[in-house]
Formats: structure tokens, sequence, C-alpha cells
């Protein structure tokens, strides 16, 4: 009998050691979250890659702050972040609006107390067009929102990030500025604006230890890309020969994913790139290649 109240003993302390051992892997791994403790503001959360930040900057320990014109959606899916344990808020937010960025930096501020980062990715593509048929007027309503709307925003969060000695901001910007291709004239011209932008914000706001920095991003693999792709199969295309278009000139040969591209958009958030401000990183699986 004792023998058996002895062995109980013995299974139960090595249950025990290993609810501590969890514990600790658990503790260990909350200590190495990329944003443990920052608050991070994502503008222009849609359908793509936005709604992908978001989620993956609150899996890493950040509290979000949800930025977009379209409130029913960014609700959802600050309420995915909250029923996954996390902490995020939802502000309706049009970024050719200067009110509706002081509001929404405002909002997230009040909320969590502080403001460590912002990912400017709202965006208006415009028509698809190329320049000999352009409309020039529509031009100054996709440069208001890509362009100027980053520095709406820049200018709306800075006096939180001067409080607290310092933030990151990341303007999402596309390889089209420098890979031209058909079509998107008005969206290049406009984010080629953010990149000079990019270079100006981190001189003007480096002196507060704000670091700005902006990544060109290719092709996407997510719901908009994924979409198009289900539209020219729905035409009467072959899915591998729609996508073999795209990956073929990809030198890694995939369409990169949502979550790792996004991934690497919140990388310049981190600490990780605490010396890093007024850089372009190409985000595209090679399919452009700075000199």
């Amino acid at each position: 009998m004792i023998a058996y109240y002895f062995s109980n003993f013995l299974r139960n302390l090595t249950n025990l050691s290993n609810i501590f051992v969890g514990f600790r892997n658990f503790y260990a791994y909350c200590l190495r979250m990329l944003l443990k403790d920052k608050t991070i503001i994502i503008s222009g959360v849609g359908i793509g890659m936005g709604q992908s930040m978001a989620k993956i900057a609150a899996a890493e320990g950040a509290k979000v702050g949800l930025g977009a014109r379209n409130q029913d959606f960014i609700d959802k899916v600050a309420a995915e972040i909250r029923a996954d344990g996390g902490q995020a808020v939802a502000v309706s937010c049009d970024v050719t609006s200067a009110a509706d960025c002081q509001k929404l930096a405002g909002t997230v501020a009040e909320e969590f107390g502080s403001i460590d980062g912002l990912v400017n990715s709202a965006y208006n593509h415009g028509a698809w067009a190329t320049c000999d048929v352009a409309d020039p007027d529509e031009w100054k309503n996709v440069y208001d929102v890509n362009c100027v709307g980053a520095l709406r925003m820049g200018q709306a969060v800075l006096p939180a990030m001067k409080k607290s000695g310092g933030g990151a901001i990341v303007n999402v910007n596309t390889m089209a500025t420098v890979n031209p291709f058909p079509g998107e004239a008005a969206y290049a011209a406009a984010k080629g604006g953010m990149a000079a932008l990019t270079r100006h914000m981190a001189k003007d706001f480096g002196q507060f230890g704000i670091r700005v920095n902006t990544c060109r991003m290719g092709w996407i693999g997510g719901a908009p890309v994924y979409g198009y792709i289900d539209a020219q199969v729905a035409a009467g295309r072959d899915r591998a020969e729609v996508e073999g278009e795209i990956t073929g000139r990809i030198p890694l040969g995939i369409i990169p994913p949502e979550e790792d591209c996004a991934k690497t958009v919140l990388y310049f958030v981190s600490d990780y790139a605490k010396v890093v401000t007024g850089a372009s990183l190409d985000v595209n699986g090679g399919q452009y290649m700075a000199p």
C-alpha cells in the first residue's frame, strides 16, 4: 500500500514538473514576442495585408489600433483579436481627413496610454489606365490618400510618440514605383511621393527618436490577388497558367504569402530595426532587386 501511494506521488511530481516546464516555456515565449508591450496603429485595414498585420501584431504582444473607413469590417477584426486574447480598438478613419486621423490617434492613445508604432497601409489604387489616357484630375484623389494621408497620420501620432520618447512609422509602398506595370501610373506616382516623404519624415522626425521606413511590396498572396486569379479562371483561363504568369517573374517561384509580407513590414516597427531609418525594403520574392 505504501508503495502504491509513493508511486502516485512520483507520478504527480512528474506532472507538476511538466506543468512547470510548460509555464517556463510560455514565459520565455512571452519575453521574446516581437512587439511585446508596444501599441501599434495600422491604417487602411481591409481584407488584404492590413488585417493580417493587425492579427500578427496582436499575436506578437502588441496592443493594436485599427483604422479604416469600413467600421463593420474593422470591428470584426478587432473582435477576432480580442477573442484570441489580444487587445484591439477599432476607429473609423478616412486618411483624407485630418480630423479622422487625429481621432484615431487620440482614441488609441487614450485607450492604451501610448503609441509606439504606425503602419500606413491605407491606399487608393485609382483607375487602371496608362499615362496616355489617364485622367489627371483623378490623380489628385489617389495622391491625397497614398501620400498626403501618410503625412496626416504621421502628424497625428507625433505628439504621443514624442511623449513616449520615440517610435516607428512604416509606409507601405509598391514595387510599381521602381518596376513600372501598365495601368498603375497613378498609384505608382502617388506612392513615389510617399517614398520621398518617407526620407523627409525620417530626417525631420529623427530628432524625436522616431524612425520612418518604407516597404515596397510586390504581389501579395492574399484575398485581393487570389480574387483576381479566381476571376481570370471564371472567365475561362487555366489557373496554372494565370499563376504561372505571376510566379514566372519571381525568382523564388511563389506568390509571396500575405502573412510573410505582413511580418516583414512589422519588423520595421520592432526593436530589431532600432537603428534603421529612411530605408526602403523590397518585399517581392526577388521580382525587383534594387541596385
